[in-house]
């Protein structure tokens, strides 16, 4: 295994009016669960693809370990890659496919016997060697895509939405395999997903993408919970963070739409410099009548998602509701209802007019 670096680097298709990847400097530890996300076009499969030698870099340069790799042919790379699309050969058995590339390689059929055995036992795969990829799940033949991976022992995995093809129930069993298949191999995985539940779950780390850019580099909890801008703060959480604009602030709270929030001022933020004040679904409350500090609004819409819901909740001049978490039993959820919000305002984040984050809210 070995690390990953990638130092401004950028990437700029002929004829276009902007780059796809711009600056890019990205250190991937030896050993990491790397997940690069964003949203669509944000230029994070365009770097996976320069990583595999898909793609050449307009500037800046590649390293994987110690060794400049931006010029060299992908098959000198020591990676692998899986597909979303999971690219097998349709007229090659499972055993086939799995040894296809270390038979391209020019290794001895016993050493192909070998591999493929090891990485069907690996990944439960012994009983179908025998299959056609016609005769397999769409969990069974991507399992067969990450196996064709496997056996070539590479020092870096790279994976591109190899989930986005699979239902909800395999989704979740294939994270649950790739976190253990991670844990056993402990090789060097960059991963592209657009998914943020695959992001939370998989990655040691991830790598925020917008607009061709790093936004943020972290820990998936301390992206969440420290999110450097409005953008990474409203991309990852489902449902997205709740953003109110501030129409007026003091020392002790912010006038929002719909009412105030408690803000103290201990929190060393100057009030002058807030614009925008945020708050994720599940740090919302119902508050009573004899709370200080609360936002009035009407219930809209209810998901019942059967151990929780999510109510929407519309506030007098603020065009998108707002959404909380709150036990599906609870008895407020009456479409029309007028109900009183409120936060602690340690889970209040502030924003500057750019969308900045200004720093963490501390409780006085």
């Amino acid at each position: 295994m070995s690390a990953v670096r990638f130092e401004a680097v950028a990437k700029t298709y002929p004829g276009a009016s902007a780059p796809v990847v711009q600056g890019l400097d990205l250190q991937v530890n030896e050993g990491e669960f790397m997940v690069l996300v964003g949203p669509s076009g944000c230029g994070k499969s365009t770097t996976l693809r320069m990583l595999a030698g898909l793609e050449e870099p307009s500037a800046g340069r590649i390293l994987i370990g110690d060794t400049d790799v931006t010029d060299l042919p992908p098959a000198q790379r020591g990676v692998a890659m899986v597909f979303q699309s999971y690219a097998l050969y349709p007229h090659m058995t499972v055993a086939e496919n799995l040894g296809f590339g270390l038979r391209m390689a020019g290794k001895t059929k016993a050493q192909i016997n070998a591999a493929v055995q090891r990485a069907a036992e690996r990944l439960q795969l012994s009983a179908l060697l025998a299959r056609r990829p016609k005769e397999l799940s769409g969990g069974q033949r991507q399992r067969v895509a990450i196996g064709r991976a496997i056996v070539r022992e590479p020092k870096v995995f790279l994976f591109d939405e190899p989930l986005s093809n699979l239902d909800a129930a395999l989704r979740t069993q294939m994270r649950i395999e790739l976190a253990h298949l991670h844990r056993s191999l402990g090789t060097t995985i960059v991963y592209v997903t657009h998914d943020q539940v695959e992001a939370m779950t998989l990655g040691d780390r991830i790598a925020v993408f917008n607009n061709g850019r790093i936004e943020q580099v972290g820990a998936p909890m301390q992206v969440y919970q420290q999110p450097v801008n409005r953008f990474v703060a409203g991309f990852l959480g489902s449902p997205r963070m709740n953003f109110l604009p501030v129409q007026g602030a003091s020392d002790t709270a912010l006038e929002v739409p719909g009412g105030m929030l408690r803000w103290p001022h201990a929190q060393g933020i100057a009030t002058s410099r807030v614009a925008t004040v945020g708050v994720r679904p599940e740090h919302l409350k119902w508050v009573d009548e004899a709370a200080g500090f609360a936002i009035a609004g009407a219930v809209d819409t209810v998901e019942q998602l059967g151990d929780i819901s999510v109510a929407y909740v519309s506030l007098p001049g603020l065009s998108e509701p707002l959404s909380l978490k709150v036990p599906a039993a609870d008895g407020a959820l009456v479409r029309g209802a007028n109900v009183r919000l409120g936060a602690e305002p340690q889970h209040l984040l502030a924003f500057d007019a750019e969308g900045r984050r200004l720093e963490a809210v501390s409780v006085a």
